[in-house]
C-alpha cells in the first residue's frame, strides 16, 4: 500500500487507536458523556477512512488522479474538525465546528462517489 491509500489507512488507524483510547478512558471515569463524538471518532475515522483506502490500494487509477489527494485532505479536515465540534455540541459551547466538519465530512462522501462511478465506468 502507498500513496493516497495508505494516508487514508493510516489516518484510519490512528483515528480508532485514539477512539479505542477514549473509549477505555470513559469506561473507567464512568462517564459516557461524550460517547457520539467518540463513536463517530470510530465510525468516520476508522471505517470510513479505512475503506477508501482500501478501495483506492484496489482502484491505483483513482489513486493516481489529483482528486484522491482533494479527497483526502478534505475528508481528513471533516474529521479532524468535526470530532471536537461533536464534543463542543454535546457541551453545548458551540455547533460551528460541529456543522462545518459535518459539511467537510459529506463533501468527502460525495468527492469519493464521484471517484467510484468515474472509476466504475472505466473497468465496466
Amino acid at each position: 500500500m502507498k500513496g493516497v491509500a495508505l494516508y487514508f489507512f493510516a489516518t484510519g488507524t490512528v483515528a480508532v487507536t485514539l477512539g479505542m483510547v477514549w473509549g477505555i478512558q470513559m469506561s473507567a471515569t464512568h462517564d459516557h458523556t461524550l460517547s457520539g463524538a467518540h463513536a463517530h471518532l470510530n465510525l468516520v475515522g476508522w471505517a470510513t477512512m479505512a475503506l477508501m483506502g482500501l478501495y483506492y490500494h484496489v482502484t491505483p487509477a483513482a489513486a493516481e488522479k489529483a482528486l484522491a489527494k482533494v479527497h483526502y485532505l478534505v475528508a481528513l479536515a471533516g474529521l479532524v474538525i468535526m470530532i471536537p465540534g461533536i464534543v463542543q455540541a454535546i457541551r453545548q459551547t458551540g455547533e460551528t465546528l460541529a456543522k462545518v466538519g459535518s459539511i467537510l465530512t459529506l463533501l468527502s462522501m460525495v468527492i469519493f462517489l464521484v471517484t467510484v462511478m468515474m472509476n466504475a465506468r472505466r473497468t465496466a
